[in-house]
C-alpha cells in the first residue's frame, strides 16, 4: 500500500475496530478510485462515522491497514492529514468574524501570506457563492451557508481526498441542493470526494460508486445503476383503503413477473391498490440490510 505503487486514493483490507464488546468494523474491504464522488451509505451503528475517523487519523484501528493517497494511516499520519479535508454534520466556523475573516484567518493558519490569503479567499467565496455574504458576521449566515463556507474553509489547499460526513444534515431542501452543486464541482480539481448520508437521493445524484455498509462491513458496491439493476427493473407497491403501503416487491418488469408477484401476496381484500415504480436507492438499502433509513446518524460507541 504504497503511495508509489497504490493507484487508489483510499484503500482499506481487513479494517477492524471494536468499542467495548462491539465489534463495529469486521475486516472491511474497500477501493476507491481516485477523482470519484464515492457515497458510503449504512444504517445506524453501521460503521461509517469509525471509518471516516480511521481514514482521518483520528481513530488507530485495531486490525488491518488503510491507506490515503497511498499513505499509511497509522504510520505516516502527518503525511495523511496533509491528503484530506474534513467536513462533518456541523459547521465548524467562528460566528463572531465574517465569512471573509474566516477564510483569511484559516489561509494565514495554512501558512499562506497576507496577500495570497486575500486571493484565495476571494476565489473560495466565488466558488461557494458566498461573495454577497462576505462582509456580513456568521452568526447571521442560513445553515446551508455556514456549511458552504465550513467547506470552504477545508479546501484553503485543494486535497488529495475530501471527507464529508454527513454535510447536509439538517438543512433545508433548498440548502441542500445548494449544496449538493457545489460537492459536485469538487472532483474538477483533481479531488475525490468520500461522502457519507443519510439521503438516498443525494447519494444517487451525486455519486460515481456508492458502497452499502452494514454491521461493519461492505455488502455492496457499484453504480448508482447497478445497485438498482440488482432489485428489478420495477417496484410494485401494495396499499391499502387509506394509502398506506403494505408490501412493495422487485420485479423484472414483464407482465408475467408482475403476475407473479401478485400471485404469491396472495391479497384477498378488494380495497388494495396496486401501483408500480421504477426502484431506488431506498429499494437497494432496505433490501440489503433489512431497514429503512432515517435522517440522523449516532457514534457507533453509543451503540455498543
Amino acid at each position: 500500500m504504497s503511495s508509489a505503487s497504490n493507484p487508489y486514493a483510499i484503500e482499506t483490507r481487513g479494517l477492524t475496530k471494536v468499542f467495548g464488546n462491539k465489534q463495529v468494523l469486521t475486516g472491511l474491504d474497500l477501493r476507491v478510485t481516485a477523482g470519484q464522488v464515492f457515497a458510503l451509505l449504512g444504517p445506524n451503528g453501521a460503521g461509517k462515522t469509525t471509518l471516516i475517523n480511521i481514514l482521518s487519523t483520528l481513530l488507530p484501528p485495531d486490525a488491518g491497514r488503510a491507506s490515503i493517497a497511498g499513505f499509511d494511516v497509522v504510520r505516516e499520519r502527518a503525511k495523511v492529514k496533509t491528503a484530506i479535508s474534513l467536513t462533518g454534520q456541523y459547521a465548524a466556523v467562528d460566528e463572531i468574524l465574517t465569512g471573509r475573516e474566516n477564510l483569511i484567518m484559516m489561509c494565514r493558519l495554512s501558512g499562506l501570506s497576507r496577500s495570497q490569503a486575500r486571493d484565495r479567499s476571494d476565489q473560495l467565496l466565488v466558488q461557494f457563492d458566498l461573495v454577497d455574504a462576505a462582509a456580513r458576521s456568521v452568526k447571521g449566515y442560513s445553515g446551508g451557508m455556514r456549511r458552504r463556507l465550513d467547506l470552504a474553509l477545508g479546501l484553503i489547499s485543494i486535497p488529495s481526498v475530501i471527507f464529508l460526513d454527513e454535510p447536509t444534515t439538517g438543512l433545508d431542501t433548498r440548502s441542500r441542493q445548494e449544496l449538493w452543486a457545489v460537492i459536485a464541482t469538487l472532483t474538477e480539481v483533481g479531488a475525490t470526494v468520500f461522502l457519507t448520508t443519510q439521503y438516498l437521493e443525494e447519494a444517487d445524484h451525486l455519486a460515481d460508486r456508492v458502497a452499502v455498509i452494514n454491521n461493519g462491513s461492505v455488502v455492496a458496491e457499484g453504480s448508482p445503476r447497478e445497485l438498482k439493476a440488482q432489485v428489478g427493473t420495477d417496484v410494485l407497491e401494495l396499499r391499502d383503503g387509506d394509502d398506506r403501503l403494505i408490501n412493495e416487491v422487485g420485479t423484472d418488469g414483464t407482465v408475467r413477473g408482475l403476475q407473479q408477484v401478485l400471485a404469491d401476496l396472495d391479497a384477498d381484500d378488494r380495497r388494495l391498490r396496486v401501483s408500480v415504480r421504477r426502484p431506488s436507492l431506498d429499494d437497494v438499502f432496505l433490501q440489503l440490510t433489512g431497514q429503512r433509513t432515517d435522517s440522523g446518524d449516532h457514534d457507533e460507541r453509543d451503540a455498543a
